[in-house]
């Protein structure tokens, strides 16, 4: 990139969706710092207001403050969502029927999504991998096929306004992806990755 200040989500809200504990901190930061590099406002968003304790692997790592509870957070007020990973974060995550609800309408109104390693495990309980084609941790591959979806292990899967990611390794294309599909906002099409 040039020496020119990236603005591509110049004004634009982007929800990261977690529990309060068990996401992979790396999956939270490095997206997180992707969106405001390129000029866009983050806000996490957990089921109780606090913090979030992240992990690297199994030891627990950093806390970053909640910005609002799933219970309060709607779809309208964000341009994007991202579902960081973390083998107990998605577990947690998708007991909480108001993560589920928010997600459900993110999907209804069209919005960009980006969901990275064990991150899908939220979106089969909300319903949202039916005829999609994602990838994921390997071991999720059965989980997505039994939802209804395709699992394609590769580090990197758009299809229509999903981009996907396999681990941490992946990072690199997956924030770049994400930042570009948020940018715009429109869905994406399988073949563009």
């Amino acid at each position: 990139m040039s020496n020119k200040t990236d603005r591509r989500l110049h004004g634009k809200k982007i929800a990261f969706l977690t529990a309060n504990e068990g996401v992979e901190r790396v999956e939270l930061e490095r997206p997180w710092q992707a969106v405001k590099a390129a000029g866009g406002s983050p806000e996490l968003l957990a089921p109780k207001l606090g913090s979030v304790q992240s992990f690297d692997h199994l030891d627990k790592s950093a806390t970053f403050p909640v910005t609002t509870t799933t219970a309060f957070a709607r779809a309208e007020d964000y341009d994007a969502v991202v579902l960081p990973g973390g083998v107990a974060n998605p577990d947690q995550l998708r007991l909480d029927d108001a993560a589920l609800e928010l997600l459900g309408e993110f999907h209804a109104a069209g919005k960009p999504m980006a969901v990275i390693c064990h991150g899908p495990w939220t979106l089969l309980e909300a319903g949202l991998v039916r005829d999609r084609t994602l990838t994921s941790w390997p071991s999720l591959q059965t989980d997505i096929r039994n939802a209804g979806g395709k699992w394609i292990d590769k580090e990197l899967v758009i299809d229509d306004g999903l981009v996907s990611s396999r681990k941490p390794d992946d990072l690199d294309a997956f924030c770049e992806a994400l930042v570009e599909r948020f940018a715009d906002g429109r869905p994406a099409h399988q073949g563009a990755s």
